[in-house]
């Protein structure tokens, strides 16, 4: 398993959270999404490495920005 974290811009309630849950763990591969709204961050536990293509495409999906 592979955990790791990335900055999100724009995120303000609790919709966003579980927008950016919602379109990250969509993924192939994501078994667990913790998004920390006060933080601005999302941690992402998969089976392996992720695109970070992907997590930004799914970020900017929910209608956020990955920093």
């Amino acid at each position: 398993m592979v955990t790791t974290t990335y900055q999100v811009q724009g995120m303000t309630c609790e919709h966003c959270v579980k927008s950016v849950s919602a379109e990250v763990g969509a993924i192939p591969g994501v078994s667990d999404v913790q998004v920390d709204l006060a933080a601005g961050s999302v941690t992402v536990t998969s089976e392996g490495p992720l695109d970070t293509d992907a997590v930004r495409a799914a970020v900017d999906e929910a209608g956020y920005d990955l920093q």
